[in-house]
Formats: structure tokens, sequence, C-alpha cells
């Protein structure tokens, strides 16, 4: 009696059960006395059934609504991968049957799903027979349920909300690094979305949604789409796991191991359509428990070996491994059909995504540090971390540029480190190295972000100072510098002093192209005497009315040996 408040009935123990070997009865066989005298009480819910590829199993339910019953009913097979089912209800013109099941196209089935599903015409307070022939060549047991209409559509929608979800944020997941790999040009977000787009076809396959929504119409391949995504699945995890790793370098012989399994399984994927399926299914589950442990085994010598990525991929694959085992095992007949074994893969997915997206992430990152690295070894200096010498003459194009265009003014200034050369003969190359990285501190104290140093030679460094215009701030800074360079540094061994000659030049004295400000800098240094009292000196501009300008008074031989004030000032 299907009362309206039950909602929901386990029909299997309800059902009386028979299974004809041969596959040969027909309905009439079936329904006549002598026919339902063979049947007898169902075996528990999760009997196996080994049908073989002609038997099948036949169920009998006599049901009956309530007079008072408002509810219609539905019998419903819980299982996508069941292959072929047909339910007979005797209607106002005898018998008549409906068939499902993922042997034939989903538009073909009285009502299309992610799984087979009738719809019982039960008249109120009359009692009705109702037979159900399932053919399946696996080993299972065969979930079977009544439903009203109300707690069937309601489940339905529920169940779509979740696998919804679950493939709404996988697609945002892969278009996403789709998009991060063009930015990045990374190509392991490329191998990333191909993984995670077969894996989330493998995956509405195997639920039923790939069949309901993707190719209802499509039948030529059968029951094959599930078994060569889930072959497909598997190349994709080696390849990708194989790239994110890294073993192609550093491991030859775990690489040839991945890319055989690889093309072993390209071989599958095509396999499921030419041979029989009992033997593709035994073929694709030895290759995907291989595939799965030996992925396992890759992240977990890379894990030993201290690669954090090799323990995410081991926390991502683990669950997925688990989960696609116990699906074979439910196929083969090894475990009963469940609920909870049938969505476990899609859990699974759910765990295995955003953790091997954060392996992905900890790869991408090393991977663009020593890109950045590398990159920062081209355009500044591995010592000093100042900028390289022909970033600096493009930035002294631009400054020179932009004076001339808005007439904003900025002075040039090369500082010799004089004493460099006798500190490392003395000291050695590591003191003078020292006391390079000290001549850099000092100078970031002096000058603003928004100026520009560099290194130009062992020992000389060059400053752009923006918005410079008066001689004196240059001065001031100038001798700033010297000044810290003579100030002993508590505790230094040795104690080793600073000693620097400096060289300037304001635009707007002499407004030059880069080469020449160059130049004329370099000369200026050196025409610089080692002990001169005089280590500040400028470019003599090119109007004669700018006085000399500098921070001590030359000796008497300077004085003699001074260039004349055409050259410096």
């Amino acid at each position: 009696m299907l009362q309206d408040a039950l909602g929901t009935i386990d029909a299997v123990s309800l059902a009386r059960a028979w299974e004809d070997p041969a596959g040969s009865a027909t309905l009439e066989q079936v329904a006549s006395p002598a026919g339902q005298a063979r049947f007898h009480a169902a075996p528990p819910p999760e009997a196996i059934h080994d049908l073989g590829n002609q038997g099948a199993l036949w169920l009998h339910l006599r049901l009956q609504r309530p007079p008072e019953g408002r509810q219609e009913w539905v019998l419903e097979f819980p299982m996508p991968v069941l292959d072929f089912v047909t339910v007979y209800q005797r209607g106002p013109q005898g018998w008549a049957g409906e068939s499902a099941g993922d042997t034939v196209a989903v538009n073909s089935w009285p009502e299309a799903g992610r799984y087979p599903f009738f719809r019982l015409d039960l008249p109120p307070g009359e009692t009705r027979d109702v037979f159900v022939r399932i053919r399946h060549l696996t080993p299972a047991n065969f979930p079977v349920r009544l439903l009203t209409s109300a707690v069937h559509a309601r489940n339905i929608q529920l169940e779509y909300l979740a696998l919804g979800t679950a493939f709404g944020a996988l697609l945002l997941l892969v278009a996403g690094c789709l998009a991060r790999g063009l930015v990045y040009r990374d190509r392991i977000f490329g191998w990333y979305a191909v993984y995670a787009l077969v894996t989330s076809l493998g995956v509405a396959a195997f639920t039923g949604a790939a069949a309901h929504l993707l190719w209802p119409g499509f039948s030529a391949l059968g029951d094959s789409p599930p078994p060569m995504l889930a072959a497909a699945f598997g190349v994709a995890a080696v390849l990708f796991v194989r790239n994110l790793i890294g073993v192609r370098r550093r491991f030859l012989g775990q690489d040839r191991l991945l890319k055989g399994l690889a093309g072993i399984g390209v071989v599958l994927i095509a396999a499921p359509p030419v041979l029989p399926k009992m033997l593709g299914l035994h073929l694709l589950g030895a290759y995907l428990a291989i595939a799965t442990f030996s992925v396992l085994g890759v992240a977990a010598a890379a894990w030993r070996r201290g690669d954090e990525v090799g323990k995410w991929v081991c926390a991502a694959f683990l669950p997925m491994t688990l989960s696609v085992l116990a699906s074979f095992m439910r196929i083969f007949g090894w475990l009963p059909v469940s609920t909870g074994s049938q969505y476990a893969v899609v859990l699974a997915m759910g765990l295995e995504i955003p953790l091997l997206l954060v392996a992905l992430t900890i790869r991408s990152r090393e991977r663009h540090s020593a890109q950045v690295r590398e990159q920062a070894l081209t355009t500044h200096d591995a010592l000093t971390g100042l900028l390289a010498p022909h970033l600096f003459q493009d930035r002294l194009r631009q400054v020179i540029a932009r004076y001339k265009r808005e007439g904003q003014g900025a002075a040039v200034m090369f500082i010799d480190l004089v004493n460099h050369g006798p500190i490392k003969d003395r000291f050695g190359t590591a003191v003078a190295e020292q006391s390079l990285l000290r001549s850099v501190i000092k100078l970031h104290r002096l000058v603003r972000d928004v100026d520009t140093v560099a290194r130009l030679g062992e020992a000389r460094f060059a400053v752009i100072l923006e918005g410079a215009t008066a001689r004196a701030s240059v001065t001031d800074r100038g001798a700033r510098l010297i000044a810290a360079g003579l100030m002993p540094l508590p505790g230094l061994k040795p104690d080793v002093t600073l000693q620097f000659h400096i060289a300037a030049l304001l635009l707007s004295e002499r407004p030059t192209e880069a080469g020449d400000v160059e130049a004329a800098l370099a000369d200026q240094l050196a025409r610089m005497s080692p002990r001169t009292r005089r280590p500040i000196r400028f470019v003599a501009p090119d109007t004669p009315e700018h006085a000399d300008s500098s921070l001590f008074l030359p000796s008497d031989d300077e004085k003699r040996s001074r260039p004349p004030l055409s050259a410096v000032s």
C-alpha cells in the first residue's frame, strides 16, 4: 500500500525476484501463473547479482494506492551505469513496456534523466502488478526505490544543485587557470585546465549528467563514453603530475614510467567500443590502479626529497585514488551500489581540485620567482642590487628628454669609491665587496625613492636626482656621503673607511645628450687626484655666468694642475 506520507520506499525489500540465466523469458511467460511460481522473496538489497552476457533479473511488485491518495508514484533505479531496464505495466490495451539504460540514448527513455525512472499508472484503490526486467553485464546489486512525484522532483533538484555547484566551480576554475596561464605564459596552468576539464567530463559521464545534458541523443558508442573518459582521466592525471612534479629533467626512470603509462592510456581510450565489455573493464581497472598508484608514488618520492608540492599532490590524489578503486570494485560486484559509493568520486573531486590548485600555485610561484631572479640578473647588479648600466642609460635618456620637453630639472652624479683597489689588495675580495655594499647602504640613505641609483663599474656608482636645479642640494648630499664614508663603523673588523670622489652635472646648466653627460662626468672623475682636497666637482655649464662650486678648496698642486674654467668649475 503506497501511502503518500511514506514518501520513499525501498522497493527491493517489497519485490519478489527471479533470475533468468538464459535471458529468453518473455513477459507473457513470466506473468503466467507458472511463471509467477518461479519468483521468490528478493534477496537483501546489498546482494550481488552476476547476470553475465545473457542473463536477466526479473522483479515482481504488486502495488496499490489508497482511495484517498493524491500523489503520483515513480519507480526509480538510481544507478547511472545500469545497462538496460524495462518496466512492464498493465494498461487499457494490455501489458506495455518502457525501457531505459546507459546502453541506449537518453532521448529514447520515457523521461530523460541521469538514471532511469518510470511513472507508475496506479488508479486509486486498484491493485496493479508491475514487472521489471534488468540486464547488466557486470556483477552488481540493483537499488530500486518507490517515490512520490513530489519527493522525486525534490531529490532531482537537490542532486543537480549539488552537481551544478561542483561542476560550475570547476569550470570557473578551468577558465581562471586558462586566463592565468595566458597572463603568466605558464603552460602548467594549461595542463591543469586540461586535467580538470577531463576530470569533470569523466565525473559527469559517471554520474549520468553528461548523457542527460551533453549528448542525450548519442548512442553510437553505447555505454562506452564513461570508460573512455575514465581512461582519459588517467592519461591527464599522469601527464599533469609529470609536469607539476618536474620529473622530466631530474628523474629519467620516473619520467619514462609516466610517459609509458600515458601512452598505454591513449590506446585504452579507444579500446572500450571494440573490446568485449568485461575485458575492457578489467584492462581499464588495472590501468587506473597502476596509474593512480604510480602518481602517488612519484608524489611521495618528491615529498621525501623535500618538495612541498609532492605533499599536496599526495593529499589530493589519495581520496581520488580510493574513490576510483571503490567505483571499479562496485562495477565488478565486489562492493554494493549505494548513494555513498556512487558519489564518493564527486566528493573526491571536490577535495582534489582545490588541493591540486594549491600545489599548482606553489610550483608556479617557485617558477615565477626563478624567472624574476633570472630577469633581475639582466637588469640589476648581482652584488649590490642596483640598476645595470644599460637601464641607467635608458633612464638618463628619459630624464634628458623630459627636461627638453617640460623643463623639469635633474642632476646626474658619478661617484667613485677611490680606495676600493687598495682595500682589495690589502684585505682581499670579501672585504672589498663588503665596502661596496656599505657604499650602497650610505647612498640609499641620501636619495629618495624617485631617484635612480646604478652601478656602472667595479667601484663606480651613478645617481640621477630628480628635480634638482641647484648645486647646493647636490653638494649637500655629496658632502654627507663623503662624511659618512670617513666615519668609522663601530665593531667593524678590519676598520676600513670609504673615500668617495663625486662628479656632478645639472641639466639646467648643461642640457646635452646622454652620451655626452656620461663622457663629461667620467672625464671629470679622471682629472681628480686620489688625494684631492676637493672631492666634489661640477661639470662646467654651457653659459659662463655660473660660478665655480665645490665643497673643499684645492691644494697648491691642484691649483697648478687645475684645468681651465671652460672645462671644470
